[in-house]
């Protein structure tokens, strides 16, 4: 079956960020900031420059209200008092926020099982029979360049694809950290496995949250194919689809950084300030005064 080309993007944060704590009991991890933008904003931005209509946020129950608020609230008092203090260009970040396509949030199914398939089954309503949709997991940031929209393109070369993935090249000594992939055919990159923190990687390519996926995906994000340590995985119902048919693997054409603990989310932050930020030679200054 041919999908239509993707409208619609699943961006997860239902997890509890336990390495995060205490913050994380409060504020949701994809709310934390990259400059004065919070990283769920720029997994949407990615999202919307590639044409994506509709999005469709998985947070946790704590979480869904903050989200709501921070994409659907208006918040007239802020934009009268700034207009009356003269100050209107101070809002148009929030207008921008408030312009963007249709946002969703949903709180995550708890009657599932735990781990990072869960909030994309969770969703499943959302996303009709005939369409292929993004998946984004909010913990991976890309710097440079837009994995959807890769995705997208890749997608309307491949419409025999169950579904495309992206990777990026990574130094082999650093490959048992994260998810390598193992090629089925070097020359079509189509995926065999994903061999998750092996001191054996069959490849450089390390596999992160970036999916484009079909709706087959749904039959294998069931409960009673939980994997690794009682969760379920969606890296487990990708392998199974590429079981039967062709899943593909894209190179980003971006740099990727997680935020997933407080060290990387610092690293990824200082890559964003020294990229995108006017006072990122001031930081570099205070930086190598400090050493």
């Amino acid at each position: 079956m041919i999908y239509k080309k993707p409208t619609k993007a699943i961006i997860t944060d239902a997890g509890f960020a336990s390495r995060y704590l205490p913050i994380t009991k409060t504020i949701p991890k994809a709310m934390l900031p990259l400059g004065n933008r919070p990283i769920m904003q720029l997994v949407v931005e990615e999202c919307i420059e590639a044409g994506i209509e509709e999005i469709i946020i998985v947070a946790t129950p704590e979480g869904k209200h903050i989200y709501d608020d921070y994409f659907h609230n208006p918040v007239e008092k802020i934009e009268k008092l700034l207009t009356a203090q003269g100050k209107k260009d101070r809002f148009e970040p929030v207008k921008k926020v408030l312009g963007f396509p249709k946002v969703t949030v949903i709180e995550q199914d708890q009657s599932l099982p735990y781990g990072n398939g869960s909030p994309i089954a969770s969703a499943r309503e959302y996303i009709d029979d005939n369409e292929a949709f993004i998946v984004a997991y909010s913990d991976d940031v890309v710097f440079g360049s837009s994995d959807v929209k890769t995705l997208i393109d890749a997608y309307m070369e491949h419409d025999d694809a169950k579904a495309i993935i992206i990777a990026q090249e990574m130094p082999h000594e650093v490959m048992n950290k994260y998810g390598a992939i193992s090629l089925r055919d070097e020359s079509q990159m189509t995926l065999e496995d994903i061999i998750e923190k092996s001191d054996d990687a069959p490849s450089n390519l390390a596999s992160y949250g970036r999916y484009l996926l079909t709706p087959e995906v749904f039959q294998h994000l069931d409960p009673k194919n939980i994997g690794k340590d009682g969760e379920l995985w969606t890296v487990d119902a990708i392998t199974r689809m590429a079981a039967s048919g062709n899943v593909y693997v894209e190179k980003t054409k971006g740099t990727w950084m997680t935020t997933g603990d407080p060290k990387n989310y610092f690293m990824a932050h200082l890559k964003y300030v020294n990229d995108y930020e006017d006072y990122s030679d001031e930081v570099k200054d205070f930086i190598a005064k400090e050493k």
